[in-house]
């Protein structure tokens, strides 16, 4: 080595960004065409010294998919040359619908899942003239009609409603508020 070259030993730490960028090309395992990041389940990506923490909070406590998403980040960090981090459950607070990124309800209503609605509009409304609350209409994720309904509360995961179109006819999942 001439003398005067410096050699840098310390070993590059990707930034916080690039990790989210890795992290976001993660597929939720039951919903392959949003990642763990638009999904919201990935909540916080932070060091503490030279460790990784990547929080992460299931969409809920025993949903069956969370050791499979751990498994994931995990073999997407360690693929990218990131061997020093610790995964966290948080279950506080509790994941929510509100958590999917745009980009994530546009892949999902892509897919042919009704997304949740993502203005904070519970999916109840008052009917006014009537008793109780009756269900907000849900878009078809195929072509865009209102004129939906509920075939059971539950679809092909807990976490989704199936639903059917009046219009097109055609059977679809709509993921379910929370």
């Amino acid at each position: 080595m001439p003398v005067g070259e410096f050699v840098n030993t310390a070993v590059d730490q990707p930034d916080i960004k690039q990790i989210w960028t890795w992290l976001s090309e993660v597929p939720d395992p039951e919903i392959p065409v949003i990642s763990v990041v638009d999904l919201g389940i990935v909540r916080e990506v932070t060091r503490e010294g030279d460790e990784l923490v990547v929080a992460v909070t299931p969409t809920y406590s025993g949903c069956p998919a969370t050791e499979v998403i751990s498994r994931d980040i995990e073999h997407a960090l360690r693929g990218h040359g990131v061997e020093k981090f610790r995964l966290e459950t948080r279950l506080s607070p509790p994941w929510t619908t509100d958590w999917i990124s745009d980009e994530g309800r546009r892949r999902l209503a892509d897919y042919g899942i009704a997304p949740p609605p993502s203005d904070g509009v519970h999916e109840v409304h008052i009917d006014v003239g009537s008793v109780g609350r009756m269900p907000q209409p849900v878009e078809c994720p195929r072509c865009g009609s209102k004129n939906t309904q509920r075939v059971s509360q539950f679809g092909s995961t807990p976490c989704k409603a199936h639903y059917k179109c009046r219009d097109c006819l055609e059977p679809f999942d709509f993921f379910k508020r929370l």
